[in-house]
């Protein structure tokens, strides 16, 4: 284009510009619109003028001895900060408070209102049933800060009484990211109040679980970091929109059906540590990759015998999601042991060992769960 500004420096610019060429090429609609791809790009991606001033939140969380993830929030004016589990499978956000006698509480941080400018009281009981045991207290509203994302005025649970297992949690509380449906007291869940006050770019959050207790583990709020996958994403539709639930068709070792064998459904969830099945689903898959039942009720296997263990593979949405061995097992001083565990007749859990292996991406656009590779 030198040549042009040159010309057009010799010549009157009005003459010189009518010759030079409008090149034209098709616009994304149009190329869309031809592909017949144009209205399902459109309903999935919708036109958000205002996105380019919201923000992508990234929060990075502690791995725990492989057994719980969890990252540091603020609450509060000024800020008090708490070590809380991102749960995909509840969805309340709650902390221990002042007002907690509980011996779980003893060795947590507690949340004072009455150091907060911001908080506002209510009336409203909490209480939260969890797999291995609960949490009461109240509700109130303050200013909640994460993965550097400010929340005003979200709703949050204030514990007065916490079952004894939270006392061996590392982290003090807990923030669901489930679907308001399932919240206790109907209170909003904290991400639906970031896409309702417009302050992530898109309505997803995408988690990636590091192994063996090593850094990195985070959860984007709005967003989607490839660094953490390779190759395509796998998007699965919900099933229910209150758990991330999906439907799956079944558990395969060898190419042979061993779990799940008549369809199945299954959500996925980062507070849960284990893959859980029925009982009898579970037992088979232990049986086949050989593993033994001891004392405790756990699955385990020789070390040394790892690395001729077989894959295990979860069928879902006509894509295969295979485990080696080496993310199915544990290693401890203790032993080795699969991730597989005991859970009830009417849901699997595809928990912590499951999301290791793939990169998870929870689409509240179109209520979507998405999985690929993680590296």
């Amino acid at each position: 284009m030198k040549w042009v500004v040159v010309l057009c420096a010799l010549v009157a610019l009005s003459e010189c510009l009518h010759k030079i060429p409008l090149i034209k090429g098709k616009s994304a609609r149009e190329t869309l619109q031809e592909k017949g791809l144009w209205e399902t790009y459109r309903l999935r991606y919708p036109y958000q003028p205002m996105a380019k001033f919201a923000q992508t939140g990234t929060e990075s969380m502690t791995n725990d001895a492989d057994l719980s993830y969890y990252g540091v929030i603020s609450i509060g004016t000024p800020p008090q900060s708490f070590k809380v589990i991102f749960d995909s499978g509840s969805a309340n956000l709650w902390v221990p408070s002042v007002y907690c006698s509980s011996q779980a509480c003893q060795n947590h941080d507690k949340f004072n209102p009455q150091a907060s400018s911001t908080f506002q009281a209510t009336n409203q009981p909490l209480s939260i049933q969890y797999g291995t045991g609960s949490m009461t207290g109240y509700l109130g509203y303050d200013t909640v800060e994460v993965g550097g994302i400010t929340v005003p005025n979200q709703i949050f649970g204030l514990s007065q009484t916490e079952a004894a297992f939270m006392a061996y949690m590392a982290a003090d509380g807990i923030l669901g990211l489930a679907y308001a449906s399932i919240s206790s007291s109907s209170a909003t869940p904290v991400f639906d109040n970031m896409m309702k006050q417009g302050l992530v770019s898109q309505d997803l959050f995408s988690v990636y679980l590091s192994s063996n207790s090593q850094a990195g583990s985070e959860v984007v709020f709005g967003g989607v970091d490839p660094s953490h996958y390779t190759g395509s994403i796998n998007w699965i539709p919900l099933s229910s929109e209150t758990y991330w639930q999906i439907t799956m068709q079944s558990v395969t070792i060898n190419g042979q059906t061993v779990a799940c064998t008549s369809g199945c459904q299954a959500i996925v969830d980062t507070g849960t540590s284990l893959i859980v099945g029925p009982s009898s689903d579970i037992g088979n898959i232990n049986y086949y990759v050989g593993a033994s039942t001891n004392q405790y009720g756990d699955a385990t296997v020789q070390c040394g015998n790892v690395g001729s263990m077989p894959d295990v593979t979860f069928n879902i949405n006509g894509v295969s999601f295979t485990l080696p061995a080496s993310a199915y097992v544990s290693q401890s001083s203790y032993g080795c042991r699969t991730g597989f565990g005991n859970g009830n007749d009417q849901l699997w859990i595809l928990g912590d060992v499951f999301i290791r292996q793939y990169y998870t991406i929870f689409d509240r656009t179109s209520n979507y769960v998405g999985l690929a590779q993680a590296v």
